[in-house]
């Protein structure tokens, strides 16, 4: 009976240690870390910028949960009131929500602000709320979720 005990409780706490091991270094990482110039792998939200197959270029941002979302329902976030604040290595904790090439960017159902476009530096085209350019969160990982308010100046967009 012992025998089929010990294999259980091994990988309880494997699962356990591979756990601590995610959570330690998320929770172990300062805000002020410096943040690497390039997008890191796990950032999907960038790739909502992109509209769905069928689409005709136009991206809508919508309201959820009283926060304004992107295409796929991940939240947006604006930073301040200098719209030209996140550049270079800020980019990759905070991907700019972006337009495709001749594609627009709208307001949906409950959205009260003037939803623009505006074409940074390097050439792309990032939708503004209100004149503020609009940028997800790399960190969140769900729809929904908004675990970026207040960090690094930045704010969830409200309509």
């Amino acid at each position: 009976m012992h025998a089929f005990r010990f294999p259980a409780a091994l990988a309880g706490l494997a699962l356990v240690s591979v756990l601590a091991a995610a959570c330690g270094s998320a929770a172990s990482t300062p805000t002020t870390a410096p943040i690497p110039t390039a997008a890191p792998a796990t950032a999907a939200p960038a790739s909502e910028a992109m509209p769905s197959s069928g689409s005709s270029g136009a991206v809508v941002v919508n309201v959820a949960g009283g926060i304004l979302v992107g295409p796929t329902g991940m939240a947006l976030y604006t930073k301040g009131t200098d719209p030209g604040s996140c550049t270079a290595g800020c980019l990759a904790a905070w991907p700019p929500l972006t337009v495709p090439s001749g594609g627009s960017a709208s307001a949906g159902s409950g959205v009260t602000g003037a939803v623009a476009t505006v074409t940074r530096s390097d050439g792309t085209v990032q939708v503004t709320y209100k004149g503020l350019p609009l940028y997800y969160f790399a960190s969140d990982s769900t729809a929904g979720t908004a675990t970026g308010d207040g960090v690094g100046g930045f704010s969830v967009a409200k309509p």
